[in-house]
């Protein structure tokens, strides 16, 4: 265990980056926190979580897979991708880092996604300890403890300094090269961190949500569920649950002429929307109730039939806070046999 006094956590920050890219939660123009490249100067949010999750930084919301150029009958094929440069992602919450265990057991199964494990392997991440869940978090109910994020390194607020811990050999490796801005931590300031973050949690509304009637081996008792209709009823299709979500995965990938050749982009699609998996003949789910449940079937009954009963949630909150008609995966677990 590793101190860092607030006092040098500008020294911290300016050491990291001088080496690496180093990201952390910045409040943007309205007060909202995003992930931002530090540099001098930039102060790194207080906000509980961030817009959007950390899983920008391993799954891009665009990116450029190749291009192709054609002569005739000859096609030229060109690999845009430039080495992946080391980088920090600081101040990530623990919902955020349990997802990525959710998005490495699609990326990095077989076919391995080459894009995906070229970041995740330059990538390290510092998690932080939750000091202040909100009222939208339910993380503990997928295992999660908000007072004990995975990550490389994980960081607990203390008063005045940072505790750190090196989880894994790059974490280890980060908190080596910044050794002389730290001191020796103490265990027992930690300890009692996590007793006052974990005794929050246990007060929230969310804090008793059952899953009961969700989960593996449910897909044929719940898919003809009437209750699917009245849920999507309110649905405006938007796709901000999909957008805000860590674990969402699903992409469209589109090829574009520039005049100049073709680009193929790859770009985050979402289940909500009435083009999903469009094909020659059309779509397979031509209703909004269809694609309603697609998306709630698959965090709460699919997913967890092909991951020995892993949900496909974590429990950040956001699609709860940021659903223009309050409409979320809360109240469909309730709703479909969930309730405490």
């Amino acid at each position: 265990m590793k101190k860092l006094c607030l006092t040098k956590l500008n020294d911290f920050f300016a050491a990291v980056a001088a080496k690496q890219a180093l990201y952390l939660p910045v409040n943007n123009k309205v007060g909202k926190a995003e992930f931002k490249k530090w540099e001098s100067g930039v102060e790194m949010s207080k906000a509980l979580n961030t817009l959007r999750s950390a899983k920008d930084f391993f799954f891009p919301q665009t990116e450029n897979l190749m291009e192709f150029k054609m002569e005739g009958k000859s096609i030229e094929v060109i690999d845009t991708r430039e080495e992946c440069e080391d980088f920090v992602v600081f101040g990530v919450r623990a919902c955020d880092a349990a997802s990525f265990a959710i998005l490495d057991s699609v990326y990095l199964v077989d076919p391995v996604d080459s894009y995906y494990k070229s970041r995740r392997e330059h990538g390290t991440v510092v998690t932080m300890a939750c000091g202040k869940p909100a009222e939208t978090c339910f993380c503990g109910t997928f295992g999660i403890d908000a007072a004990d994020p995975a990550g490389d390194v994980t960081a607990w607020e203390v008063e005045g300094a940072y505790m750190l811990r090196a989880n894994t050999e790059k974490g280890e490796a980060l908190l080596a090269s910044v050794a002389d801005l730290l001191e020796e931590g103490c265990e027992k300031a930690v300890e009692e961190a996590q007793a006052k973050t974990r005794a929050i949690m246990a007060k929230l509304p969310l804090a008793g949500l059952k899953l009961d009637g969700v989960g593996a081996g449910k897909t044929k008792e719940l898919f003809d569920r009437p209750e699917w209709k009245t849920l999507s009823e309110s649905c405006l299709g938007c796709g901000t649950c999909t957008f805000v979500c860590p674990t969402c995965q699903c992409y469209d990938v589109r090829d574009f002429d520039s005049g100049n050749g073709i680009k193929r982009f790859r770009c985050w699609d979402s289940c909500m929307y009435s083009d999903f998996t469009l094909m020659a003949h059309g779509n397979s789910r031509n209703s909004q109730v269809e694609r309603f449940r697609q998306r709630f079937m698959h965090k709460l009954v699919y997913y967890p039939d092909r991951n020995n009963g892993t949900f496909g949630c974590v429990g950040c909150g956001r699609c709860l806070a940021r659903c223009p008609i309050s409409m979320n995966i809360v109240k469909v677990a309730k709703t479909l046999g969930g309730k405490k």
